[in-house]
């Protein structure tokens, strides 16, 4: 039985490997993509994720979500990604629109629509899912988990103590945090180890049309290099759905700083439970990176 799930998304160059494999890995059945700023501004990850449906000839809806964090100013990750969101390969012209709804509408729609509960993946700030717990309280019971990838129990990567993804929308963080939902959160723990080689990167381009895509993709990509190797920050939340036991995890409670001048964003993880808190999520703390490499050179050529 093929895993149903909705994937929330920035892509973002790591994110359009993510979305790779949850289109083609044949443990899941992707029901809808929806996209919040990010990586980029929501309009250029709108247009990216309907690039990529485009490119792989694929009719799953694309819906539209925050362009804005819950209270902050947008910062965003052009720096690593680049201007576009997905600098380095000539997309082909399309008439492709988003649905003309938000991106939370559609996820509650698409949850109610659903006979059995499924599953989250969020992948960037967690904007989206906020407003659809705010605006849809009750369709928690149409959610069986949500799977991130953000948050780190130890150093960051976008303030000293903060993860990109929680830093941009820390508001948006602790709202899911404190939500009851089951949550799955790999953050830079295992993120930062999830990387692809040198020598693998280089027989991308002989793969099949999505090898070479990817390749000129992350000759542009700012989160390691071609030549020392390039984290998969956003595959490990796909991976964890596909492969639980390339991931130790260990249930924690996760609280997210809001206030602090120099630590908002930054996930509070109390691995020994100091705060006498129950656990609110399943942290991921290590990963099999052997076992992860041999699951990607997998499901990548799965792809056409």
């Amino acid at each position: 039985m093929k895993t149903p799930i909705i994937l929330d998304t920035d892509p973002g160059i790591d994110d359009a490997v993510a979305i790779a494999a949850a289109l083609f890995a044949p443990q899941l059945d992707l029901k809808l993509l929806t996209t919040v700023a990010g990586n980029v501004s929501v309009e250029k990850t709108t247009r990216n994720a309907l690039q990529l449906m485009h490119f792989w000839q694929k009719d799953i809806p694309v819906a539209q979500g925050a362009a804005t964090p819950l209270v902050r100013k947008l910062r965003d990750a052009a720096d690593v990604h680049g201007e576009s969101g997905m600098e380095g390969y000539a997309f082909v012209e399309h008439q492709r629109q988003p649905l003309g709804k938000p991106a939370f509408q559609a996820i509650y729609e698409c949850l109610n629509a659903s006979p059995e509960p499924m599953t989250l993946v969020a992948i960037g700030p967690l904007t989206n899912i906020a407003l659809l717990l705010t605006q849809y309280p009750a369709c928690k019971a149409k959610i069986k988990r949500l799977v991130i990838m953000g948050g780190s129990a130890g150093r960051g990567n976008f303030t000293p103590n903060a993860e990109f993804n929680i830093a941009i929308d820390p508001e948006a963080g602790a709202r899911v945090f404190e939500s009851g939902l089951e949550i799955v959160m790999c953050g830079l723990d295992v993120t930062n180890r999830a990387q692809l080689s040198p020598a693998y990167l280089a027989t991308l381009p002989e793969l099949n049309k999505t090898g070479k895509m990817l390749h000129a993709l992350f000759s542009h990509y700012r989160s390691g290099s071609m030549s020392s190797g390039l984290r998969m920050h956003d595959l490990c939340a796909i991976a964890w759905l596909i492969k639980p036991e390339l991931f130790q995890t260990k249930p924690c409670f996760v609280a997210v700083e809001t206030h602090g001048e120099f630590t908002a964003g930054t996930t509070v993880v109390d691995i020994e439970g100091r705060f006498g808190r129950q656990p609110n999520a399943h942290v991921a703390l290590d990963l099999d990176v052997p076992g992860f490499q041999r699951w990607v050179a997998e499901v990548l050529p799965l792809a056409p």
